[in-house]
């Protein structure tokens, strides 16, 4: 492990779940920094600039939610919520709170280290000028050209189509909820109007995907949202 690996700042007050995911990681070439409170956490966000954030919502002194929050008024680090709140509402709060993505505990080591590298690859792209063309699989936006092609045939989408794709695209591989996706979209207003995302999204799948209702690239987060899935 060389100082080249990310690294990793783990924000979890339960010993054995620090212990699974200071494993987990240190066998995957991460390095980590444990904090196990919201208070150590947020100096150590502040002082460590980590590649990214695991964070528990259950911390003894604050709630994630709100740390998650404090947090991204300053930062643009990824931030995964691992936590064994699983309702709807506790992801929603989390996500709109400024988390990327959100696993329900227990959880098993594959799918921590894929969200991993998702956050990785999309913190990689944040830091850069934005690619011009986005591929993935065999779906292709050309964002100067506000042009979309599937197996280089390409696709006409509509304008509220194309921006409800573009939105996804500029966040790829995050949990992106239905309030976000309306604002970007539509516009405050619209915020509770998730009908008009079900609609849409149904459009792009079949212009999109090659089967529909199994979707490849455009994954349903049920009660939450939609994630442009990367890997």
């Amino acid at each position: 492990m060389t100082d080249a690996a990310p690294l990793v700042l783990l924000i979890e007050d339960e010993p054995q779940m620090r212990r699974f995911l200071r494993a987990a990681l240190e066998s995957h070439n991460y390095r980590l920094v444990e904090a196990p409170t919201a208070r150590e956490g947020l100096a150590q966000a502040t002082s460590r600039t980590p590649d990214v954030i695991l964070l528990d919502l259950g911390l003894p002194d604050g709630d994630g939610i709100d740390l998650a929050r404090r947090i991204r008024e300053w930062a643009t680090t990824p931030i995964i919520v691992i936590s064994a709140r699983g309702k709807e509402q506790d992801k929603v709060a989390a996500l709109d709170a400024g988390a990327d993505d959100y696993l329900t505990k227990p959880f098993g080591t594959d799918e921590l280290l894929a969200r991993l590298r998702v956050a990785l690859r999309h913190a990689a792209r944040a830091g850069t000028a934005d690619e011009p063309v986005f591929t993935v699989g065999d779906l292709r936006v050309d964002l100067p050209a506000r042009r979309v092609f599937v197996a280089d045939a390409e696709v006409h989408l509509t304008p509220t189509e194309y921006k409800l794709l573009t939105a996804l695209v500029r966040d790829a591989g995050k949990v992106l909820t239905h309030r976000h996706l309306l604002n970007a979209v539509w516009g405050p207003n619209a915020t509770a109007q998730t009908h008009y995302l079900r609609v849409y999204m149904t459009q792009l799948r079949h212009k999109l995907e090659r089967d529909p209702t199994r979707p490849r690239h455009l994954q349903t987060e049920a009660g939450v949202g939609y994630r442009l899935k990367v890997e």
